[in-house]
């Protein structure tokens, strides 16, 4: 059977910016991982306007403004905490202090919107839930994984549109590559600075079987976690699974590893198996090794036959332009703060329960 080149999916239609020049205003700070260029770049192509940049390392500052011209370099976190002007605080801090710091911004009147994991520790969570409540503001997540590839964007518009019917279950495979240890942060090994692999790069993936499942709750079965290639690491889980029930009646399951092989022409080839009743759904999201197609390869077996598309350009990146508009109008359309703290709470329960795999070394 030939294999289509699409299917009759009809993609929403791109997003453009949804407000003017100067009337969404943001601010980045705590530059620690490079995620917060694409979290600004999201902001920034859904019309929002950049004002500050803020870095304890004036050379970091420096490098950031140079890939946003416009920005300028604020001296202190409080000169930026105390413009009236910013509706919102975009930072990619150390994970250990990323809930600290959306308290800060929080209670200054800002909402936050942070890098993955948001935070490392149901003590954390517990205070971030407290300070949400107690000032009204959001503690949104760069879930980037789902929310800025478009493969994943496009395959949630077809779960959306009974596409493969109802989801039965979600695999969500999180490779990485490491590279030279040397050219990592000291925290990047220090379990209580990053948290454990479930909790920093598993969060995504939690927040994936959520979203394509339709579920608000779920529980972890079982996890574990490794050490297999990095002995003079050993706080470094270079390896972690889990398996968990949602409350949809679905199953999910992940895989995350710092194993990318040096081959590979990309950093990891993320992949998710999303099955229906009704069908499947194959997300190849940034390497395709059986084809040269590059990734936002989206492959989906319906009743119809077998359809791969491409959805690189075909429905780019909403999150951004809804988070805005959540911003400025207290809605939730972007995504809930229940669903935003509920994927890093079972994050952090598959780290906190997880069986240390006898590979561990150290």
């Amino acid at each position: 059977m030939a294999v289509s080149e699409g299917a009759d999916y009809a993609p929403d239609s791109m997003p453009k910016p949804v407000v003017e020049p100067g009337e969404f205003v943001f601010a980045a700070m705590h530059l620690d991982h490079g995620h917060i260029g694409g979290m600004t770049q999201g902001l920034l192509d859904a019309g929002g306007t950049l004002k500050w940049v803020y870095d304890t390392q004036p050379e970091r500052a420096a490098a950031f403004k140079e890939k946003f011209p416009q920005v300028e370099i604020a001296s202190s976190e409080e000169e930026v905490l105390s413009d009236p002007e910013i509706h919102l605080v975009a930072a990619a801090a150390v994970p250990v202090d990323r809930a600290p710091l959306g308290i800060r911004v929080m209670e200054a009147g800002k909402d936050y919107f942070t890098d993955k994991t948001p935070l490392i520790t149901h003590e954390q969570l517990a205070e971030a839930e407290a300070a949400v409540e107690r000032t009204g503001k959001k503690y949104m997540v760069y879930y980037s994984e789902r929310i800025h590839v478009e493969a994943a964007v496009l395959a949630g518009q077809l779960i959306d549109r009974g596409a493969i019917g109802k989801v039965l279950q979600v695999q969500g495979m999180g490779p990485h590559r490491m590279g030279d240890p040397a050219t990592r942060p000291d925290w990047f090994f220090e379990r209580a600075s990053y948290g454990g692999i479930l909790t920093d790069i598993g969060s995504h993936n939690f927040e994936q079987m959520l979203t394509f499942t339709g579920s608000e709750d779920a529980e972890i079965l079982s996890s574990s976690i490794g050490n297999f290639g990095n002995p003079e690491h050993p706080e470094l889980d270079d390896y972690g699974d889990a398996h968990i029930a949602l409350s949809s009646g679905a199953t999910g399951f992940v895989r995350v590893d710092w194993f990318t092989p040096a081959g590979l022409r990309t950093w990891g080839d993320g992949r998710t198996f999303i099955l229906g009743t009704e069908g499947y759904i194959e997300l190849r999201k940034y390497v395709d090794v059986t084809t040269d197609n590059g990734g936002g390869q989206v492959i989906l077996v319906d009743g119809e036959g077998e359809h791969r598309i491409n959805a690189t350009g075909e429905v780019g990146y909403p999150f951004f332009g809804d988070l805005i508009l959540d911003v400025l109008h207290r809605t939730e359309n972007a995504m809930t703060q229940q669903h935003a703290f509920k994927a890093v709470e079972l994050a952090l329960d598959a780290q906190q329960q997880a069986r240390e795999l006898t590979g561990r070394t150290g």
